[in-house]
């Protein structure tokens, strides 16, 4: 007889992160019943600052963003996938991939996580309030001079819509220390989100994706979120009280909508769990094109595989928001990933939203900026 096991996940409390997880773990129960696994959520706030490290001497299982893993390699504590995911599986994964999801938990040689959602910068829209999206910033302008505008700058939000800007007019943030920041590129980019953000209403100082799309869903009020990260159940029928639709970011640049910076989430194993095999195949069977289609979409999820994103199912339940972001993702951005980056990222954030909120000069910030970047390779 196979003796039981059970497995602790932590994952984060927006349905998208939690319902899906929880959905595929009583369908892996019935593939092999041995094994239970349950699942912690902790806000939005606590998943983008909460050390890899901490999670995992606690958890088997965790849901993790990709700017993590310099951290996660330097502290050794996580499994690579690698190491017991076999590679024809582990290359098929790979290849099914949106964008650069998959890559983005790739450091050091070993995979460190696997991607079962993908996400990056996106513009969203009330269909009944504007039909078309914007294509060009100066339209998103328009708008926020009408005050129907939303823009979610809470920190890390308002960094990465610098990030996204800047890689969208052609000159990307550097992601390693002998690569200086573009001065010019960045007082551009900071003074465009400078006139944007002395027209929208200062709550948005304080919200992050999940409280703007709210906003954005309810009311009359506003009609456009330019960037913000892909949520997809809000496009459906009945989740808030209105339909939000998804498309590609509006440009500032010549290039159309490349750049937005990428996020999303993987699947990582624990160092120290004693049941690595298992949490590996997991994590296979979670990713794979069968799971992200099915079960993972049908219970809130939004997936990293191409094979879903390109679902006519999946899109028709989700107001197309797939087909409708698909360049924004696949043209993102990659953020750094050196062991520094997550302290850099914090205080960048404050950097760029006193530079907003007139707390500093852009010039100062900018020397700021530089100053903190090339410190995050020191420690």
């Amino acid at each position: 007889m196979t003796e039981a096991c059970t497995l602790k996940g932590m994952t984060w409390s927006d349905p998208r992160g939690y319902d899906p997880l929880v959905a595929a773990s009583a369908a892996f129960q019935e593939r092999y019943p041995h094994v239970t696994i349950t699942w912690d959520k902790r806000s939005l706030q606590g998943f983008e600052s909460t050390p890899v490290e901490e999670l995992a001497q606690a958890y088997d299982l965790m849901i993790i963003d990709h700017p993590h893993v310099g951290e996660v390699v330097a502290d050794g504590c996580l499994l690579p996938i690698d190491r017991h995911g076999a590679p024809e599986v582990l290359a098929r994964l790979e290849a099914e991939t949106v964008g650069k999801s998959y890559h983005s938990y790739f450091y050091g040689g070993h995979q460190w996580a696997l991607p079962v959602d993908a996400a990056c910068q996106v513009q969203a829209i009330r269909p009944d309030l504007r039909p078309t999206p914007a294509t060009r910033l100066t339209e998103v302008m328009a708008e926020a001079r009408d005050g129907r505008v939303l823009w979610p700058l809470r920190p890390p939000h308002v960094l990465m819509s610098f990030f996204t800007l800047m890689a969208n007019i052609g000159s990307a943030f550097p992601v390693t220390r002998d690569l200086p920041i573009d001065r010019a590129a960045a007082k551009r980019t900071l003074e465009a989100m400078q006139a944007l953000a002395d027209l929208v209403d200062p709550a948005c100082h304080s919200m992050d994706p999940i409280a703007a799309l709210d906003a954005l869903s309810e009311g009359d009020r506003f009609a456009l979120i330019p960037y913000t990260y892909l949520y997809a159940p809000y496009a459906k029928d009945g989740y808030r009280p209105h339909i939000v639709t998804y498309h590609d970011i509006p440009a500032e640049g010549e290039s159309g909508p490349l750049g937005s910076a990428l996020g999303g989430t993987g699947l990582a194993v624990s160092a120290r769990t004693t049941h690595p095999e298992i949490c590996t195949e997991f994590a296979l069977w979670i990713a794979s094109a069968e799971v992200q289609r099915g079960l993972y979409t049908d219970n809130n999820g939004q997936p990293g595989n191409a094979f879903a994103w390109a679902d006519p199912r999946v899109n028709a339940r989700f107001g197309k928001a797939y087909h409708q972001t698909r360049m924004s993702h696949e043209a993102a951005w990659l953020r750094p990933r050196h062991k520094g980056y997550m302290g850099f990222q914090e205080a960048a954030s404050h950097i760029i939203l006193d530079a907003l909120t007139g707390k500093c000069m852009h010039e100062v910030a900018l020397d700021a900026l530089q100053s903190r970047f090339t410190e995050s390779f020191d420690g």
